[in-house]
């Protein structure tokens, strides 16, 4: 049984001024347990759309998306299960870099102390102890988002919805926490369905990749 799937999913796209345009015409695709699927396309092309019906975060004009099998259409986004990344890092100004990372274990009623120390953990493998009671304003962009994939992982979901996670980070750490991410998505087995407008890294780590070419889905491997 796929963990995720979208079946037949459209979404038309209403400008203020001028003609609406299909964004999606009836996308399908499907995320096994352990497998990450890539997302390709220009700006613009609706990749980042498809993530958010995917999220729950916007509603398709037709389509279904299931979880295990069971269809989550109507599910708001904190009921889904799901972990978002998105390319603004959503992280929460008002709390420190551990806490931020903690949050989601503490939304599972873990006592706040062994989140914490569960996000001391994962602060570890992402480089980052050192700023563990910094606020997150005082982080560059690269290290923001390295606190944002801690964050994103920490709950160990059953699917991870990424959009450019790491957009904003250098070559050589893009490298390192490319192989990071694909051995924890692999320890964990969750589906990965990972938006990315660079080929080269959606192959290195996609088992499966598709295009969004005017609003239709095209199997590139």
């Amino acid at each position: 049984m796929y963990v995720l799937e979208l079946l037949n999913v459209s979404k038309q796209w209403v400008p203020p001024r001028g003609t609406p345009r299909a964004l999606l015409r009836g996308a399908t695709l499907s995320v096994e347990a352990g497998e990450t699927v890539a997302l390709l396309g220009p700006s613009g092309s609706g990749k980042s759309t498809l993530l958010r019906i995917a999220a729950g975060l916007e509603q398709a004009d037709a389509g279904i998306v299931r979880m295990e099998g069971v269809d989550i259409s109507a599910l708001p986004p904190e009921r889904r299960g799901f972990a978002l990344m998105f390319q603004d890092f959503a992280l929460f100004p008002h709390l420190n870099v551990q806490d931020n990372v903690a949050f989601g274990l503490v939304e599972q009623r873990l006592s706040k102390s062994a989140a914490r120390e569960q996000a001391l953990t994962m602060l570890a493998r992402f480089g980052l102890s050192a700023y563990a009671q910094s606020r997150v304003w005082q982080l560059s962009g690269g290290e923001q988002q390295r606190v944002a994939l801690a964050r994103a992982l920490i709950t160990r979901p059953r699917a991870l919805l990424l959009d450019e996670p790491f957009s904003a980070l250098d070559a050589d750490l893009r490298l390192q926490l490319r192989d990071e991410f694909k051995s924890h998505i692999a320890e964990h087995r969750m589906a990965t369905l990972w938006v990315t407008h660079d080929e080269s890294e959606a192959r290195a780590v996609a088992a499966r990749g598709y295009r969004l070419v005017e609003g239709t889905l095209q199997q590139q491997w």
